[in-house]
């Protein structure tokens, strides 16, 4: 009796280390998910232009100087990077990491960034490290719009601050309306309807603001991918979203607009993912319906 106790304890220890094992893997294999994203909108000059996104970062470092997630990012081969908020975390506050990532990423291509909620926790800070980045090269969009241009054909590129700002310097422009409703005003004052648009924006549970502006394409992060996954459910639960959210990571549509939601690369409040690796999203842009 004793000695088959001892096997099933044996037995039960080895499932267990596994089964750790297998989830410590899961929090730091970064891995490369690809899209394919087509619009009869698209410029001709742009089908094939691929789109890197890295989103959520949260202070992490994945090897020494980060250059696990450096050399994952050059081997997307992608046109341009777009990081698309949470850089910094709020609770742990590194902001030497970011810098040292972003002049990392600008040796690859050319690197667009926009804040998130944690970002807008700590405006200071924010500032600070905007200037940073920006003296780096990095195009940090507040609420701003810039043109991107391949072979003479231009695409538009929307960045939106995260709606947590409008609840701090931004709050005087509320003047009664909700965030969601400034977010739409912001974005149709910067979209030129004439161009195939591409926003950036942090929250992803705003599709419907993203839609009614008429955006074609939105990059989306904030979701964690759900922190934890299950089969068939997918993502538990998401800031933002509650459990079981819609947009825990994927691509999503609603009329004429396609919403890329990010799971992230970093962890948060919540330091440890279950089946729902750190991921490098790589959307490649096609011409076609």
């Amino acid at each position: 009796m004793k000695k088959v106790n001892k096997g099933l304890m044996a037995a039960a220890g080895a499932v267990l280390l596994a089964g750790v094992s297998w989830v410590l893997w899961g929090n730091t294999a970064l891995m490369i998910q690809e899209y394919t994203v087509t619009s009869d909108r698209l410029p001709d000059a742009f089908s094939g232009f691929r789109i890197a996104q890295v989103s959520d970062l949260h202070n992490d470092v994945f090897g020494k100087d980060n250059v696990r997630l450096t050399e994952k990012l050059s081997e997307s081969d992608p046109d341009i990077i777009v990081l698309t908020g949470d850089l910094i975390d709020s609770r742990r506050t590194n902001t030497a990491v970011a810098v040292d990532f972003a002049r990392q990423a600008l040796q690859i291509a050319p690197v667009y960034y926009i804040s998130g909620n944690h970002e807008s926790r700590m405006v200071d800070t924010f500032e600070q490290l905007a200037d940073e980045l920006e003296q780096l090269g990095v195009c940090v969009l507040r609420d701003e719009a810039v043109t991107v241009e391949k072979d003479g054909a231009e695409i538009q590129l929307i960045g939106l601050d995260d709606i947590g700002f409008y609840y701090t310097v931004y709050q005087e422009r509320l003047s009664g309306m909700t965030r969601e409703e400034l977010a739409l005003e912001n974005i149709s004052r910067l979209r030129d309807e004439e161009m195939y648009s591409v926003l950036l924006s942090h929250r992803p549970e705003l599709l419907e603001v993203y839609a009614e502006s008429g955006c074609d394409l939105v990059f989306s992060g904030h979701s964690h991918g759900g922190q934890v996954r299950l089969p068939v459910v997918g993502g538990l639960y998401a800031p933002g979203q509650g459990f079981l959210p819609e947009y825990d990571g994927g691509v999503y549509t609603s009329g004429f607009t396609s919403m890329v939601v990010s799971r992230g690369v970093g962890n948060s409040l919540m330091p440890v993912r279950f089946n729902n690796r750190p991921e490098i999203v790589v959307a490649e842009l096609q011409v076609g319906k």
